[in-house]
């Protein structure tokens, strides 16, 4: 089993073992853009820190979630948890949306939806034949806007995905075939790391701390996250940091010195350096490339 496991490919999206490529917290595409460079086979793979939504709107699908086949039926939503094993069949005439989203975006909802939270925890196929049209317009404007450079966008995708989690958590599902969901003691380890590095990383804590409170060896957890992420704890968190700054650089007008402390470094030429380690240019720089200065 634990070769099996292995053997299982880890991507940000499906066939790109690179970083988060944008400091979006939202990606989406249609699914034939994907699924047309891979002969509509979508093979097993899992996320290490993606939820993902899957909406077929039109066309014939077969999911495998954790080891079980399922046949979908639109219009469905397909929801895959973090570290759930999963791969698609399509057919040709296949229509429909993939929103991935990162990480902090998912915490954060977590954070902020109560009891509609758990729907992010579990992978399971909703049936949405009572909402399609409702789910039409919710995914087709998140795709709209994903692409366009429109005021307010990074809100405006964050509220929609927010309102396509609550009504999924309203929706019925098929209990028959659910997904279990069930990770391993690895996967288990490596989500709580996640889940505290997304909670604390501007507290730059110690990864001998961070595997304390997980209750393994700073041996251990840096062996998981090469496993899980292609790299070590450190980078991992580190990682993390990374991506706020860029979006405090492109989505506000903060100071170089004040995302430096709201991120927790102690001066501003510390944050300076460490982000120019990262990308090879200063944040000011970075700023100016992206059009935001």
């Amino acid at each position: 089993m634990n070769n099996e496991r292995r053997s299982i490919p880890i991507f940000k999206l499906y066939g790109e073992s690179g970083q988060w490529h944008t400091p979006d917290l939202v990606h989406s595409e249609s699914i034939a853009l994907r699924s047309r460079q891979h002969n509509w086979q979508i093979k097993p793979h899992r996320h290490s820190d993606l939820v993902q939504l899957l909406y077929l709107q039109q066309g014939d699908a077969t999911a495998q979630l954790d080891g079980v086949a399922q046949p979908l039926k639109p219009p469905c939503v397909v929801l895959t948890s973090k570290m759930c094993v999963h791969g698609f069949s399509f057919s040709r005439e296949v229509k429909g949306y993939v929103l991935s989203l990162a990480a902090p975006l998912v915490e954060k909802m977590s954070d902020h939806l109560g009891t509609h939270h758990t729907v992010l925890m579990n992978t399971r196929c909703y049936d949405v034949r009572d909402e399609h049209a409702l789910i039409d317009t919710l995914f087709a404007t998140v795709d709209r806007e994903y692409n366009s450079p429109h005021v307010g966008r990074e809100l405006l995708l964050e509220s929609i995905v927010s309102t396509l989690v609550i009504l999924l958590s309203r929706s019925t599902y098929d209990t028959s075939q659910q997904a279990t969901g069930v990770q391993d003691k690895s996967s288990q380890h490596y989500s709580r790391y996640l889940h505290m590095v997304e909670h604390d990383y501007k507290t730059h804590r110690s990864i001998e701390d961070y595997a304390d409170e997980l209750g393994i060896s700073s041996a251990h957890l840096n062996a998981l996250c090469q496993r899980f992420a292609g790299h070590c704890a450190l980078h991992v968190a580190h990682q993390r940091l990374m991506l706020e700054a860029k979006r405090h650089l492109i989505y506000t007008s903060m100071t170089i010195s004040e995302i430096s402390d709201t991120l927790g470094f102690s001066e501003p030429a510390y944050f300076t350096r460490f982000f120019k380690r990262f990308t090879g240019v200063s944040p000011k720089v970075y700023r100016s490339n992206s059009g935001t200065d």
